[in-house]
């Protein structure tokens, strides 16, 4: 052999070997893979099960779409939570108030429905579950962004401001009447 044919070889095999692990996959395809379900028998894995233990450490993801039933009582850390939330999601469009003029209608936006409406107030909570999660009109569905647990909090937020808008001062505790009345 000459040198030039040796200079040549080492590139030769070098492209043997580039092409073999292609050749060796054949008509191979992804989709035609094995496949195990949680609960199937798997010798790969020490314990031979194909469902594994989460990584230590692991934060548990909540899914906003998993439906917690309604509260049966409304309690205060229940507002709380509520007024927080509804702070976060419902005030850009409806306002602190609830009436429907938040900043977002302030710069164009097309009115939110007023929250303290008479047609709201007689709405059952489900209703205005329903509306949160679904939305209504220009409204977009929250479902998917506020845990259903936040949702019933809210509606018992909304509540508590349709009974807070226009109450008739009488209803007043005797001390928040006197403030009033001390007012200029």
């Amino acid at each position: 052999m000459r040198g030039s044919d040796l200079r040549t070889l080492p590139l030769a095999l070098l492209a043997c070997l580039a092409l073999t692990p292609l050749a060796a996959c054949g008509e191979a395809d992804m989709a035609d893979q094995a496949r195990a379900k949680t609960w199937d028998r798997n010798p790969f894995f020490p314990r031979e099960i194909t469902m594994r233990q989460p990584v230590a450490g692991t934060v548990p993801r909540s899914d906003p779409a998993r439906v917690a039933p309604q509260p049966e009582t409304i309690s205060r850390a229940l507002l709380d939570r509520g007024r927080e939330r509804y702070g976060v999601f419902c005030t850009p469009c409806h306002g602190q108030d609830g009436r429907g003029a938040g900043m977002i209608v302030a710069r164009g936006f097309p009115s939110a429905g007023n929250l303290t409406a008479e047609r709201l107030r007689k709405a059952s909570a489900a209703e205005i579950y329903d509306a949160i999660s679904n939305g209504r009109k220009a409204m977009f569905g929250m479902g998917q962004m506020i845990p259903s647990a936040d949702r019933w909090a809210i509606v018992a937020y909304v509540r508590a401001l349709q009974i807070s808008q226009d109450a008739p001062v009488a209803l007043l505790p005797a001390e928040d009447r006197a403030r009033l009345e001390a007012m200029p």
